[in-house]
């Protein structure tokens, strides 16, 4: 019985700005507690439901956010970048399911701190499907035959949950008002129902499928200006789509796809805005 969990922060209890996520403001401390917090009680959860072996893995950032000290003593922590598979960095064919907590809507859509990877992205799409983080790393789930049975994070996220996996189990910890004002749950409640929520989530993992990925797919990306199109299309294989801000890019499967995709959002980020 094994899981896996994905967290990433800015769909975490309370947290509703930059300053809860950005390890240079002031709030920053706070949600790391209560990150840590809500890791702990879905840890709880899976073993409760006997779960033997539970990989966390840190996939907010720099992607060492997680209280090591503080993190559930049975469960095994991943942290630190680079990471060559990011968010589901270790994620194989041995898991029973995995869970994405923390999680946010994908760019251009409601939500709270919404964004795909970084700010340089509009849209990415796998051949015509539109997705996000949620959806691009069920893919890779999906490659390995594991079904993402829980998501948990802000209503957005939910929603594009439900709206690209069939009978998942989701759980709402709050409410966007805009993009950076949110309507949230006490964490002690939150932790209740992440708690709550998960076992469920094991009970009825049977009727989840795993996301299957397109066998060759074309992985899209939609950048914010010209200029970082141009730098992400610095990686050889790829060629900017006449006339737009997308670079395309034909992958072997998946999981190159996934790789290719790291690599053009990181050149993407070195371009300047004057």
């Amino acid at each position: 019985m094994k899981y896996f969990i994905s967290i990433d922060m800015e769909g975490i209890t309370g947290l509703a700005d930059y300053t809860f996520v950005d390890s240079s403001k002031h709030n920053y401390e706070r949600a790391r507690r209560i990150m840590t917090e809500e890791a702990n009680v879905i840890i709880e959860g899976l073993l409760l439901k006997g779960a033997k072996d539970i990989l966390v893995n840190d996939s907010h950032s720099k992607m060492n956010n997680l209280l090591v000290e503080d993190l559930h003593t049975e469960a095994t922590l991943i942290t630190g970048a680079v990471k060559p598979y990011s968010m589901v960095q270790s994620l194989d064919h041995t898991y029973e399911g995995a869970i994405f907590a923390g999680y946010h809507s994908r760019a251009g859509q409601p939500g709270v701190m919404s964004h795909s990877m970084t700010f340089g992205v509009r849209n990415m799409y796998i051949n015509d499907v539109v997705i996000g983080e949620l959806g691009f790393n069920a893919y890779v789930a999906g490659h390995f035959g594991v079904p993402v049975i829980l998501v948990a994070g802000d209503d957005g996220a939910c929603r594009e949950a439900e709206a690209l996996i069939p009978n998942i189990t989701t759980v709402a910890v709050k409410e966007s008002i805009t993009r950076q004002a949110v309507k949230t749950l006490h964490p002690k409640k939150s932790q209740a129902l992440l708690k709550e929520h998960v076992q469920k989530a094991v009970d009825n993992r049977h009727l989840v499928k795993p996301l299957t990925p397109p066998e060759n797919p074309t992985l899209r990306i939609e950048f914010n200006n010209y200029g970082q199109a141009e730098w992400a299309a610095l990686m050889p294989g790829t060629e900017i789509e006449n006339g737009t801000t997308i670079v395309k890019f034909e992958a072997i499967d998946i999981l190159e796809a996934y790789r290719a995709m790291l690599v053009q959002v990181e050149l993407a980020m070195q371009t300047t805005f004057c």
